[in-house]
């Protein structure tokens, strides 16, 4: 399965925060004002949020493992399902960069400047936030019997430990 991160949403598609297509927060219509477009996000437009976020995730990973470049990091991600173009994923990496996750190193390679990217302290403090979270949130949402049955083991194991000591 493929999943694009470029989602462009139908224009009169309705709020999440909306019922019958009348904003509840505010009593009209959300969609006709491009000012209100912000506060009210599609379906699309979460899921869009929710990817770039894992996507974020997924870049200080493998910046973490080796210095890397977009258009490997673009394969990499494609590997993975996600389908980004080099105007999604550059901003992406600027973005990272700009606020200390990510060094950029300047590496010239077959006569061309190439622009890798390597994590930073700062970022592997995220990267590892990050992870605690995503095990977190998997042991919840997921509700296979995987996921229950190693819940239920390391419960089962820390009580055995206690009872005896």
């Amino acid at each position: 399965m493929v999943l694009s991160v470029r989602v462009r949403a139908p224009r009169r598609l309705q709020c999440v925060s909306c019922r019958g297509g009348r904003c509840v927060r505010q009593g009209r219509d959300p969609h006709d004002q491009a000012d209100t477009a912000r506060e009210h996000l599609t379906h699309n437009d979460m899921l869009r949020e929710f990817f770039l976020g894992f996507i974020k995730i997924h870049i200080l990973h493998h910046a973490g493992e080796e210095p890397v470049y977009g258009l490997a990091l673009i394969g990499e991600l494609r590997r993975h399902g996600y389908e980004l173009s080099p105007g999604t994923l550059y901003p992406v990496l600027h973005q990272l960069e700009k606020e200390g996750y990510l060094r950029q190193l300047d590496r010239a390679v077959n006569g061309k400047v190439r622009k890798y990217y390597v994590l930073t302290r700062r970022g592997g403090v995220a990267l590892g936030d990050a992870r605690a979270k995503v095990a977190e949130l998997v042991g919840e949402v997921l509700d296979t019997d995987v996921a229950r049955k190693g819940i239920k083991a390391r419960k089962i194991s820390v009580r055995a430990t206690r009872t005896r000591s």
